[in-house]
C-alpha cells in the first residue's frame, strides 16, 4: 500500500510548488492571454503561465485530498487579552472535506463565544465591498449574523497600541467563502473589533 500524505506534507508540497512557480521553473505554455495570436506576442505571459501552473497543480493535490480523505484542517492558538484558545481552520492553500466542515461547525460556538469575551467593550463593524469599507454595527447585528452562518475563524492584528479581533462567518466551502467566487452557496462576513475610536485595518 502506498504511502497517503499528510495535511501538513501537502502544505509543504504546495509551498515548494509555489515557489518553482514563482522563479519561472513551472510554466503552462499553452495559454493565451487574449486569445488573439497577434495581440498576445506583445503581451508579457509569465506571469499568467507562473499562476496557471500553480493553479493547475493546486487543483491536482485537492483532488488527491478528495481521494485519499486527507484534511484540509490546520490547528491555529490564539492569544488575546491574556486568554488562550485552539481552533480549527482550513489551510489557504489546501480544500476542506466534508469531515472538516463538521469540525468547523462543531468549534463555532467557542470562537464566537472568545471572540465576543475579548472584543467586550471594542467598537464593531461589518466590512463590505471586498474589505474596503466598513459599517459600525452592535453586538444584536452581530448576533443575528452567527444565527445565519455555520462556522467561524479568526484573525487578529495588534501591536503596543492597536487590537483588531476580525471574527469571520462564513458558510459553505472555506476556500470559496474568502473570494466572492462561491457566493450564494458559499461566503463569509468579517466582523472588526478595534477599541473605542479607532477604524478597522485588516
Amino acid at each position: 500500500m502506498s504511502k497517503v500524505y499528510t495535511t501538513q506534507e501537502l502544505i509543504q508540497i504546495l509551498a515548494a510548488e509555489r515557489q518553482a512557480c514563482l522563479k519561472g521553473k513551472r510554466l503552462k505554455l499553452e495559454i493565451p492571454v487574449s486569445g488573439n495570436p497577434v495581440i498576445d506576442q506583445f503581451l508579457m505571459t509569465d506571469g499568467l503561465q507562473q499562476f496557471t501552473a500553480y493553479q493547475d497543480f493546486k487543483a491536482a493535490i485537492h483532488e488527491y485530498q478528495r481521494e485519499n480523505q486527507v484534511s484540509g484542517i490546520i490547528w491555529r492558538e490564539v492569544t488575546v487579552k491574556g486568554k488562550n484558545l485552539n481552533y480549527p481552520e482550513v489551510d489557504s492553500e489546501l480544500i476542506a472535506l466534508t469531515s472538516d466542515l463538521e469540525i468547523l461547525k462543531t468549534a463555532k460556538n467557542s470562537l464566537v463565544e472568545f471572540w465576543y469575551e475579548v472584543s467586550m467593550g471594542m467598537d464593531l463593524y461589518l466590512s463590505f465591498n471586498n474589505n474596503k469599507q466598513y459599517q459600525q454595527i452592535v453586538t444584536s447585528d452581530v448576533e443575528r449574523i452567527v444565527q445565519r452562518t455555520e462556522w467561524a475563524g479568526l484573525c487578529k492584528w495588534e501591536n503596543s497600541s492597536f487590537l483588531e479581533m476580525i471574527l469571520q462567518l462564513g458558510w459553505g466551502k472555506p476556500e470559496e467563502a474568502c473570494y466572492k467566487r462561491g457566493r450564494p452557496q458559499s461566503g463569509s462576513e468579517y466582523i472588526h473589533a478595534v477599541n473605542p475610536g479607532n477604524r478597522p485595518i485588516g
